[in-house]
């Protein structure tokens, strides 16, 4: 059986994400239930400013650690920003997107 991969980065996301406060998270579990990735977070931020100042902390942990191919989708003035650590994805949103998206509700269990 597999062991589940990238809890290390799991935690640096998750540490990353308490220095900058980011609010309402959500970590989900998609090892061995889909492609895409192993873990999910989804987190909002308070404001466009917040929600970029949320993936730039998060890339630097990473490069800090020497992993520079980070990607992040969305704009300085998105309400969604994804940041893709490769089987680690972050989704942060403002507030109002992450209500109309629900992202969540896609992964909740039956």
């Amino acid at each position: 059986m597999a062991t589940k991969p990238n809890k290390e980065f799991c935690k640096i996301v998750e540490k990353a994400l308490g220095d900058i406060k980011a609010q309402d998270v959500v970590k989900i579990d998609l090892f061995n239930k889909s492609s895409l990735c192993d873990y999910m977070f989804i987190v909002t931020g308070t404001s466009s400013r917040h929600a970029r100042a949320i993936a730039d902390t998060i890339v630097k942990a990473f490069k800090d650690i020497g992993i520079h191919n980070i990607l992040i989708e969305g704009g300085d003035s998105s309400t969604w920003l994804v940041i893709d650590i490769g089987d680690v994805i972050v989704h942060v949103f403002q507030g109002e997107s992450r209500e109309v998206y629900k992202l969540e509700e896609i992964w909740k269990k039956d």
